[in-house]
């Protein structure tokens, strides 16, 4: 079967692993083999992905902080017909990761965009959680700022379906605290080091998961859900 071949002028949203190196498809494999550059959040980072799977294709970066001016560029690259691959250093582009800006960008240009998917923490970590997956709602990572955090959460109270957060290991119990006062009846499940060797679940209320949070170093990224409302209820312990 021959595979299409890559189009000239398309941006591509290759989705790159988020723990386990075999998280990457072949089709992102191919996609990045056959690209004419790689836009990379970190051109370090995503070289040493490269260089795993015996790549080598120019690197430019794309991150937060150039993102308006590289975005220019790659509209530029575009317009010229190349195909440029835009990874983030683990998962898909454009979730809580840079990419939005240019997607929008190409859009409105009338550019081709084309997602070459794979790897989502979001969604890895809700389809194992054991909370409903018919209704959710993804915030990402909430404010720094403990007055904008609590008001965020605060406005979530009347929102249907599964909450669904990313927060880091440094602010953990600080979450779990807010949690406890927000949403102290719902059921949360703790995700961590997603497709990685010591992935782990813990499923329990707020203040049960903040016991275990206190007593142990919860390291890795985390995915933090929240159940609705219907999953509210008497704590049987973290599981």
């Amino acid at each position: 079967m021959d595979l299409p071949a890559l189009m000239p002028g398309t941006l591509y949203l290759v989705a790159t692993p988020i723990g386990n190196l075999e998280d990457m498809t072949l089709r992102g494999v191919r996609t990045l083999r056959e690209c004419d550059v790689v836009a990379a959040e970190d051109t370090r980072r995503s070289g040493q992905l490269l260089k795993h799977f015996g790549i080598a294709r120019p690197m430019i970066s794309y991150f937060q902080f150039n993102e308006a001016r590289r975005s220019e560029e790659i509209l530029e690259r575009l317009k010229r017909g190349e195909k440029v691959a835009l990874v983030t250093d683990a998962g898909t582009p454009g979730i809580s990761d840079p990419g939005e800006r240019v997607v929008r960008a190409a859009r409105a240009a009338g550019l081709r965009v084309e997602s070459v998917p794979g790897a989502c923490a979001l969604v890895a970590a809700l389809t194992a959680s054991g909370l409903p997956t018919e209704e959710f709602h993804f915030i990402g990572f909430l404010p720094h700022k403990s007055g904008q955090r609590r008001r965020q959460l605060e406005g979530l109270k009347g929102v249907g379906g599964t909450l669904v957060l990313y927060e880091s290991p440094y602010r953990i119990v600080k979450l779990l605290g807010e949690l406890v006062e927000v949403f102290p009846e719902r059921r949360v499940v703790l995700a961590r080091e997603l497709t990685k060797k010591f992935e782990e679940y813990l499923s329990g209320r707020a203040g049960e998961l903040l016991e275990v949070a206190k007593k142990r170093q919860l390291k890795g990224e985390f995915v933090v859900l929240v159940g609705g409302a219907a999953e509210a209820g008497p704590g049987e312990g973290v599981v």
